[in-house]
């Protein structure tokens, strides 16, 4: 059953009734632009076919209701919250997300009640954006109650990016964690058979096509299944750092920081804040060198800029894991065309560019070299550029 069938299932079972509707939202694979979006920059991501799937109704009497739908097949129920009450610090764990959501759509008008149901099939915890997906399906859920649908246009409908900054509110100030624009944008606005080029700043985008099974090659993920303990405090020290650098070069942002000036500016910074900034000025030459390479029609050709990337994460902004390495280098030595980190880093996932023919044996090699170390096994599965975020028509 798919993720949509699965959320309208489980709310007949909570409910003994069928839900106003179905609304899902997919996991990301940013193919390169780690860590640059807080620092307005360049990014690079593709919707997966994972998604997260919120069943619906409307209430009328203020109160959201939230019950997840376990991997194990139970349901998980929170607190019953009123709408009007939510504040940030008031509730705790899973509950805060989709609670988050609604705190900050309230102040746009939308505080009606509602009952909401989640499954979804995004892998939690490998880096791939299970969080965001699951927010971004919650809002579109809350405005579809409302009957307002993204796609409808109409005066009181949001556009997809200020949906995404509503989402990214409900995060930084709701849940305490301090994200960028980078996954909510991609879980609503990315399209199948592309990649969303997005510059942050200018909130300007481009639908870059990606059709890798036409070049013979596959994007192949490698979830190391682990996530280390450090990764959320490790997080807001590196963006707290790219923030103190900034000012004290007396730019907005280091995306201000000229590549060809990069040297002469490394020297005025205290040299713990360097390598950050070397990380996030090459890492957006790295996407700006992607795209042209895409546009040229030379997709085999962007695996030195994913290799340099992963070297950049791991030795300048510092947030690989031995997990993530032995997965890059054994994808590698097994003949993948560039491989590297992605998301957040400190555990989740790698990705690696790989030929078709060598998907089997790259995969195989990452599982044997976690076997060797007696790690967990990995989770791997090609990944193809997917659906956005919108309402289910099929379920």
């Amino acid at each position: 059953m798919s993720p949509a069938a699965d959320a309208a299932r489980a709310f007949r079972t909570v409910h003994d009734r069928a839900p106003a509707g179905v609304w899902s939202a997919p996991g990301r694979v940013n193919l390169i632009g780690e860590h640059t979006d807080y620092n307005d920059g360049f990014v690079l991501p593709f919707a997966l076919p994972h998604r997260l799937a919120v069943a619906a109704a409307s209430r009328e009497d203020g109160v959201l209701t939230v019950a997840t739908l376990g991997s194990d097949g139970k349901l998980q129920y929170s607190e019953p919250a009123v709408i009007a009450e939510l504040e940030p610090g008031a509730i705790e764990g899973w509950a805060a997300y989709p609670a988050g959501v609604a705190w900050v759509m309230r102040d746009h008008g939308f505080a009606a009640g509602a009952d909401l149901v989640i499954a979804g099939d995004v892998p939690s915890g490998a880096g791939l954006s299970s969080s965001h997906a699951l927010e971004c399906a919650v809002a579109l859920a809350l405005l579809g109650t409302a009957g307002i649908e993204l796609e409808d246009g109409g005066e009181r409908t949001p556009a997809r990016q200020e949906v995404a900054r509503w989402v990214q509110r409900s995060e930084n100030d709701f849940v305490g964690a301090p994200t960028g624009l980078l996954d909510q944008t991609a879980s609503l606005c990315c399209t199948e058979a592309h990649l969303l080029f997005l510059d942050v700043r200018s909130g300007e985008s481009e639908q870059v096509p990606f059709d890798a099974a036409a070049a013979g090659l596959r994007v192949l993920v490698m979830d190391t299944r682990v996530k280390h303990s450090h990764s959320e405090s490790g997080y807001g020290d590196r963006r707290r750092g790219t923030e103190k650098a900034a000012e004290l070069l007396g730019v907005k942002a280091l995306r201000d920081v000229a590549l060809d000036a990069l040297g002469e500016t490394l020297d005025r910074l205290p040299a713990e804040l360097r390598p950050l900034v070397r990380h996030v000025v090459t890492e957006n030459q790295r996407v700006l060198d992607t795209v042209a390479l895409l546009h040229a029609d030379r997709l085999a050709d962007i695996g030195p800029l994913l290799d340099a990337s992963h070297v950049s994460m791991r030795d300048d902004y510092r947030i690989s894991a031995p997990e993530l390495d032995v997965a890059v280098d054994a994808a590698k030595a097994a003949g993948a065309l560039g491989s590297r980190m992605t998301g957040g880093g400190f555990g989740g996932s790698a990705i690696a560019l790989v030929r078709e023919s060598d998907v089997d044996s790259v995969a195989a090699a990452v599982t044997a070299a976690f076997a060797e170390r007696d790690w967990r096994p990995p989770r791997t599965f090609v990944a193809t550029p997917s659906p956005g975020a919108g309402r289910d028509t099929t379920y």
